[in-house]
């Protein structure tokens, strides 16, 4: 079943109620017809749950009435990806699927010195407003109740001097190590270079900013390759955990 995003301010858990409009009352309402009567579960991205039952069907919008609200817990462990931009868009979208998929927590598209596609000022709004859309509907297929944070395009001086984290990892294809790993927990940066990689300066800065070269083994990955297998790896390290629920 899939699971359907309603923005916090048209549901209301205690009153038990929520609308549905936008892109989400069209796939509901035009993709997959459904009916009055139907049951649905719902989330506002930040963790909620919910049954909802549909009770009216509008032009624009559905209303119905809400069940089983629970809160689930926010994972202890998020991974940020700051990704170059990708001159192929179909490769940079199929990176921000994959990563929604697997669990990242925030993604930062960024422009290094050799990154080929820099959109202009105009655009990094309606770029990232495309991206959130393919993020928003990769979290919906796979039923993530947080959704990913997709940030505007910003330069690789910025992502540097980003505070937050406890572990901030660069692959680098001139590494030969990748030192011990405990992910849990933790707040991770990785820092993905593009078709280019990271010249030997931005190596610098990065080591100088407190990032840690790493290597993702012997062979060279794409960008978009390296990003995915980033998330992979936490994810592998935190099977088995469960997570809870808090009732409202």
């Amino acid at each position: 079943m899939d699971l359907f995003y309603v923005s916090p301010g048209q549901l209301d858990p205690e009153l038990g109620h929520a609308v549905i409009d936008g892109d989400e009352f069209h796939h509901l309402a035009r993709v997959l017809r459904s009916r009055e009567g139907d049951r649905i579960e719902i989330t506002d991205g930040a963790g909620l749950s919910a049954q909802m039952t549909i009770d009216s069907i509008g032009k624009r919008s559905l209303e119905g009435t809400l069940r089983n609200c629970v809160r689930k817990a926010r994972p202890d462990t998020r991974v940020s990806v700051a990704i170059s931009m990708l001159k192929s868009p179909q490769r940079f979208d199929l990176f921000l699927e994959k990563a929604t998929e697997l669990g990242v927590d925030r993604i930062i598209p960024m422009t290094t010195r050799r990154t080929v596609s820099t959109p202009s000022a105009g655009k990094s709004g309606r770029k990232a407003e495309r991206w959130r859309g393919i993020v928003h509907s990769a979290a919906r297929q796979c039923r993530r109740y947080y959704l990913p944070e997709v940030c505007e395009p910003v330069g690789f001086a910025e992502v540097l001097r980003l505070p937050g984290y406890d572990m901030r990892l660069m692959p680098y294809e001139s590494e030969q190590r990748f030192p011990e790993f405990e992910p849990a927990g933790k707040s991770i940066l990785f820092l993905i270079g593009g078709e280019g990689g990271f010249t030997d300066g931005e190596v610098s800065d990065a080591v100088a900013a407190g990032f840690s070269p790493v290597t993702f083994g012997r062979t060279i990955l794409r960008a978009e390759t390296a990003g995915i297998f980033a998330i992979a790896m936490v994810r592998a390290h935190l099977l088995g955990e469960a997570d809870a629920d808090v009732r409202l």
